[in-house]
């Protein structure tokens, strides 16, 4: 019999899960590695703001997770790949459908904002 969940629950480590998928890089990180495995310094210009210090930490703790492998081929200068994990791939679905929500519903979301910041309102 497997335990139950819930997240809704203060003690639930599926918190903790949860706040990994909703960390500020995971799911650029998630997107950018869906095509395949990538190193370093393509991972930081694919996703473009994030900092070396951002995606450093970002990398280790989906790698801590079990969401992102780290192959070291060595080499001088040193030949790093990273690459979704069969658990990291399982995200992509999910992840996916927020980010066709969310590209879907800019509009009314700025639209919802403008109401809210006109003066008057």
């Amino acid at each position: 019999m497997s335990k139950a969940y819930n997240v809704m629950a203060a003690t639930c480590p599926s918190r903790t899960v949860l706040h990994r998928i909703g960390a500020r890089w995971t799911v650029f990180v998630v997107n950018a590695l869906a095509a395949g495995p990538m190193r370093f310094t393509e991972l930081k210009a694919h996703i473009r703001g994030i900092t070396p210090k951002a995606l450093t930490e970002t990398l280790r703790a989906m790698e801590y997770d079990g969401l992102v492998s780290r192959t070291d081929h060595g080499g001088n200068p040193p030949h790093v790949e990273y690459a979704l994990t069969p658990l990291g791939d399982s995200l992509l679905v999910p992840l996916r459908a927020v980010r066709e929500w969310a590209e879907t519903h800019v509009p009314a979301i700025e639209s919802a904002r403008a109401a809210r910041s006109t003066p008057g309102t």
